[in-house]
């Protein structure tokens, strides 16, 4: 059955990233969601560096309601564009992961954008 899910996913995303790449002037911010979690990264590609990370495991973010909503997917967004912003990145591709945009997806790109990252 996951099996089903991840094939599609994961030849979305080969497709995707044959076109979005992370320079130093604009890196990419990468999310990836699992069944209970959310992960965000601003990476630069060329150096191979995680320059700012956000997540629903970190202490700060755990918590006893369900992580991978999104509720949750906004307060990741603006975290992460927060810690890039600290790093001085403000332009950022954005790559999806071979995710639908659509719902939690779109809810961490609208709160990243309203923490000031531009895509």
């Amino acid at each position: 059955m996951a099996t089903k899910k991840i094939k599609p996913l994961k030849l979305r995303h080969t497709r995707l990233r044959k076109k979005v790449a992370g320079t130093p002037e604009r890196p990419r911010l990468a999310v990836h969601f699992s069944g209970k979690n959310i992960y965000a990264q601003v990476i630069d590609d060329e150096a191979g560096k995680t320059i700012a990370s956000a997540n629903t495991t970190e202490k700060d973010l755990r918590g006893k309601t369900a992580r991978a909503n999104v509720e949750t997917a906004v307060k990741v967004g603006k975290i992460v564009a927060e810690r890039a912003k600290a790093k001085s990145v403000s332009k950022v591709v954005f790559d999806r992961g071979g995710f639908i945009y659509h719902g939690k997806v779109k809810a961490l790109a609208d709160a990243a954008r309203e923490g000031g990252l531009e895509f």
